[in-house]
C-alpha cells in the first residue's frame, strides 16, 4: 500500500443486495415519500419494464421505452416531456448503461430522484458521472444530483443477460477498477476496492461463460460491477475511457464491447510506468496485465477486434485526432503514435503492446 497522505470522499446510494429483491422496489419509493414514478427501460427490454411497473402498482405512471447507447440529448428531450406531461415525482430504470444513463440525465436536469434495478454489470448506477452525447460528441459531467439514490442489486434480473453480453459488461466494469489503479487521486481504500472489483468478476464471468444460469456466478458479477462502479465515481478515470468515449461518441461504437476491446491495449500501454500501483492486478493475471486481460478475453470468447463491432483502418487518424483534443492527465504520456498504435493493435485484434 502506498504510504502517503489521501482523501477519499463517496457519495452513497442505499443498496439493497440480494435475489428477489426487486420486489422491495414498491416499499422503496414509499420510505422516500414518493408514489409517481416513470419507469425507464430500452425498446428491448419493454418487458422487464412491465414487470416492475406492475410491482410498484399505482406508484407507475407511466414508461419510457426509448433510451439508447450513449444517451443521446434528443432522447432525453424527449423523455422529459413524456415526465413532465405525467407529473412524474422520480425516475425507476430498468437496465444496463444506457437505461442508467437516461435517468441520470433526466436527474440533472430536473433533480428528481432516481431508482436502479441494474440488468448488467457496467457498474455506473453507483456514480454522480454522466456521459452523454450531441452532434457526433460524447461529453462527461459529473454532480451530486446525477447519483442515484437507490440502486436495487436483484442476481435474478440478469440471468436472462446472453453471455456475450455478460462479458463484454463485466469487463467494461473491470476498466474502470483498472483505470482506478493508476489514477492521479488513487488512495487506498478506492485501490483495494478495484482489485476486489477485478478478482470478483474475473472469477465470476469464467463461470457464467460455462453455467449462464448460475445464479451464484451473477451474484458476484453485480458485487464486482458494483465495487467496480464505487471507484468510477470516486476517482478520476484517464487515457481509457477518453479513447472509448471518442469511439462511442463518434463512431457511435458499442458501449460495453468498445471498453471489453480496447482494456487489453490501453493497460498494456500504461503498465509499464504504473507498474508498481498495478502490481495487485497485474498478479491476478499471471505478471503481465495486458496479455492476461487479452487472454481472458479469448476464453471469455469476447469481441477483439475493432472491425467486427464497426470500425476500420479507415478512422484511425481521425479517431486519434479526437482523443489528442483537450488535455487530460495519464500515468504515462499520451501521444498521437501512443493512440494510434493502440488503436490499429486493438482494430487488428493483435496481443498488446506496452512499447
Amino acid at each position: 500500500m502506498e504510504k502517503k497522505p489521501f482523501t477519499f470522499e463517496t457519495k452513497r446510494s442505499r443498496i439493497v443486495f440480494g435475489n428477489g429483491c426487486r420486489h422491495q422496489i414498491a416499499d422503496e419509493l414509499v420510505a422516500c415519500g414518493l408514489s409517481r414514478a416513470l419507469v425507464l427501460s430500452t425498446s428491448n427490454q419493454i418487458e422487464q419494464a412491465e414487470e416492475i411497473s406492475n410491482i410498484l402498482g399505482p406508484s407507475a405512471i407511466g414508461t419510457f421505452s426509448l433510451a439508447a447507447m450513449h444517451t443521446p440529448v434528443e432522447v432525453t428531450k424527449q423523455a422529459i416531456k413524456v415526465f413532465d406531461e405525467a407529473h412524474a415525482d422520480c425516475i425507476v430504470a430498468i437496465g444496463g448503461g444506457s437505461t442508467t444513463g437516461l435517468g441520470k440525465a433526466i436527474a440533472f436536469r430536473k433533480n428528481t430522484p432516481q431508482f436502479v434495478l441494474p440488468t448488467t454489470y457496467a457498474g455506473s448506477e453507483v456514480t454522480s458521472i454522466l456521459g452523454q452525447t450531441e452532434n457526433g460528441i460524447k461529453k462527461t459531467v459529473k454532480d451530486p444530483s446525477i447519483l442515484p439514490e437507490v440502486v436495487i442489486y436483484d442476481p435474478e434480473l440478469t440471468c436472462e443477460l446472453p453471455v456475450g453480453m455478460s462479458v463484454s459488461s463485466g469487463l467494461n466494469a473491470m476498466a474502470h477498477a483498472v483505470e482506478a489503479l493508476y489514477a492521479q487521486d488513487r488512495n487506498p481504500i478506492s485501490s483495494m476496492m478495484a482489485v476486489e472489483g477485478i478478482r470478483a468478476l474475473k472469477e465470476a464471468l469464467l463461470k457464467i461463460v460455462e453455467a449462464p444460469d448460475d445464479l451464484e456466478a451473477r451474484g458476484t458479477a453485480l458485487y464486482g460491477a458494483w465495487l467496480c462502479g464505487t471507484v468510477l465515481g470516486a476517482v478520476g478515470m484517464a487515457f481509457h475511457h477518453k479513447l472509448c468515449h471518442t469511439l462511442g461518441g463518434s463512431f457511435d461504437l458499442p458501449h460495453a464491447e468498445t471498453h471489453a476491446i480496447l482494456l487489453p491495449h490501453t493497460a498494456a500501454y500504461n503498465q509499464t510506468v504504473a507498474k508498481h500501483v498495478l502490481a495487485p492486478a497485474t498478479a491476478l493475471f499471471g505478471g503481465d496485465l495486458g496479455r492476461g486481460l487479452f487472454e481472458l478475453s479469448r476464453r471469455l470468447a469476447a469481441p477483439q477486434k475493432l472491425t467486427d463491432i464497426g470500425f476500420g483502418h479507415s478512422m484511425i487518424n481521425r479517431a486519434s485526432d479526437i482523443a489528442m483534443q483537450n488535455a487530460y492527465w495519464n500515468p504515462r504520456k499520451v501521444t498521437q503514435k501512443g493512440v494510434m498504435a493502440v488503436l490499429t493493435n486493438a482494430t487488428d485484434g493483435n496481443p498488446p503492446c506496452s512499447s
